[in-house]
C-alpha cells in the first residue's frame, strides 16, 4: 500500500526540524533534571553511562532508518532530517565517552588507555567513537563542498561500520550480566536496515545489467 504523497512547505519543514530538535534534547534535559533532583539511583555514573549509550544507539538506528523510510514512502524530504539525527547521535556518544573519561578515570589518559586495551567491549566502543568523530566534523555544508560529494559520501559510509561496532560494544557489555534481549533487538533492527540497503543496491545493479543475448 502506497502512502499518500506529502511534501512539506519550507515553513512546515522548519517546524518539523524544530520539533525534532526538541525531541532530541529531551533525554539530555531529563538527565540534567534527574541529576539536580538526585534521581540517578544508587550508582549515578552507571545510570548516566547506560542512558547516554542507549540514546546513542537509538539515534544511530533512527539515522540508518531515514533512507529506507524515504524509499518506502517516497517522502524525499525525510533526507533533510538525517543530519540532525546523526549529530544528536554524536552528541550522546560524546556524553557517553566523557562520562567514561571523567567519572571513571578522572581525565587520567594513561589509565583510560590501559582500560581501552584491557577490556574488549571498551576497545570496540572506543573505535566506534573515534570513527564517529570525522563524520560529525564533516557534517557542515562547507565541508561537503570542500571534500566533494563523492568523497564525502564515501567517508560517511563509515556509519555502516560504526553502528555494528556499537551493537557489538553493547552486546559484550550486556553479556557480562547474561542479558542478551536488548542487544539482540538492536542487532536485528540494524541487520534489517543494512540488508534492505544491500537488496536495493543489488536490485538497481541487476536492473541496469543488459539481458544476455541467447
Amino acid at each position: 500500500m502506497k502512502l499518500p504523497s506529502f511534501q512539506p512547505s519550507p515553513k512546515q519543514l522548519s517546524l518539523i526540524k524544530a520539533v525534532l530538535f526538541v525531541i532530541g534534547l529531551l533525554p539530555f534535559v531529563r538527565l540534567v533534571a534527574f541529576t539536580f533532583l538526585d534521581k540517578l539511583g544508587a550508582n549515578p555514573v552507571e545510570f548516566i553511562t547506560r542512558n547516554t549509550g542507549d540514546w546513542t544507539l537509538y539515534l544511530l538506528c533512527i539515522t540508518l532508518s531515514v533512507t529506507p523510510l524515504r524509499k518506502l514512502t517516497q517522502w524525499n524530504w525525510l533526507i533533510r532530517l538525517r543530519r540532525m539525527t546523526g549529530l544528536f547521535a554524536f552528541f550522546y556518544a560524546l556524553l557517553h565517552f566523557t562520562t567514561f573519561l571523567w567519572f571513571d578515570h578522572f581525565f587520567d589518559l594513561t589509565e583510560m588507555w590501559a582500560d581501552v586495551i584491557k577490556r574488549p567491549f571498551i576497545t570496540v566502543g572506543f573505535i566506534a567513537f573515534v570513527l564517529l568523530l570525522p563524520l560529525a566534523l564533516t557534517s557542515t555544508n562547507s565541508m561537503i563542498k570542500r571534500l566533494g560529494g563523492k568523497r564525502w559520501q564515501w567517508l560517511h559510509r563509515l556509519v555502516y561500520v560504526i553502528v555494528p561496532l556499537g551493537i557489538l560494544h553493547y552486546f559484550w557489555m550486556k553479556a557480562g550480566k547474561h542479558d542478551f534481549f536488548q542487544p539482540i533487538i538492536f542487532g536485528t533492527i540494524v541487520a534489517l536496515l543494512l540488508l534492505m540497503r544491500v537488496y536495493w543496491r543489488w536490485h538497481s545493479r541487476t536492473a541496469l545489467t543488459p539481458t544476455a543475448v541467447r
